[in-house]
């Protein structure tokens, strides 16, 4: 199995309330790369299940976090500590959501990114939908209500250009190295540096595991500094 399809399968663990399936994925020595986001929400999921020992590879997953020390690695690894009852609670307000909605809304084209957060049930609105038909079974939302909307404004794509620039500097040197960092400068850059990855299919999948696992943490980190801590939102099989 491939390292993106396990990252996969151990986000549905994760996230579809499967604690057998989860504990399973998250016990073994390896974890795909670049997916210690990934894992520690499911190590916060299995923190609340009673009678699961997890916290060999909490201590881990913690250790690996701060060693690696990303955006929103610290937020995390803080949480985890708290949902284990290490160290005090965090001064954050719980909220299940999905942090990869919220990163979509976060990042990418100002003229049509942001949204707003449903504090109610966690659930995300890009700015598209609130421009067009309005929210799903939502007659007339009163969204200048902070107790139950959290508005999201795009950041741009700053942040994911940045993400390129690292992936193709922590490359060997060689002509794989020289065409992408080629290909990501001027405009266009995006979508030139994925055509070139498209060349190498091992290489591509790489890239799309770093370049979630980068979102999936900054996502966190904004979240915490509106005073909320993201837990994984569950859906009931």
């Amino acid at each position: 199995m491939s390292e993106r399809n396990e990252r996969r399968e151990l986000r549905g663990a994760t996230y579809g309330a499967a604690p057998d399936a989860l504990l399973q994925r998250l016990t073994r020595h390896d974890w795909p790369e670049d997916a210690l986001q990934v894992v520690g929400e499911g190590v916060l999921v299995l923190a609340r299940e009673p009678g699961v020992d997890i916290a060999p590879t909490a201590r881990r997953c913690v250790r690996e976090l701060r060693e690696r020390c990303w955006r929103g690695d610290s937020e995390l690894a803080g949480q985890i500590e708290a949902a284990l009852g290490w160290t005090g609670t965090p001064m954050l307000l719980p909220l299940a959501l999905d942090l990869q909605e919220l990163a979509e809304l976060l990042e990418g084209d100002p003229m049509v990114g942001g949204g707003v957060i449903d504090l109610s049930s966690g659930n995300t609105w890009p700015q598209s939908i609130l421009d067009g038909d309005g929210l799903v079974d939502e007659d007339d939302p009163d969204l200048d209500d902070q107790e139950r909307w959290l508005w999201v404004h795009c950041e741009g794509s700053r942040a994911g250009y940045h993400d390129m620039q690292l992936f193709t500097a922590d490359l060997p040197d060689g002509p794989v190295a020289d065409r992408l960092a080629r290909s990501i400068e001027g405009r266009g850059a995006f979508r030139r540096f994925k055509d070139t990855l498209d060349e190498w299919p091992e290489l591509l999948t790489r890239w799309l595991e770093f370049s979630d696992e980068r979102q999936l943490g900054r996502a966190r980190a904004w979240l915490a500094e509106q005073g909320y801590a993201a837990v994984p939102q569950q859906v009931e099989p």
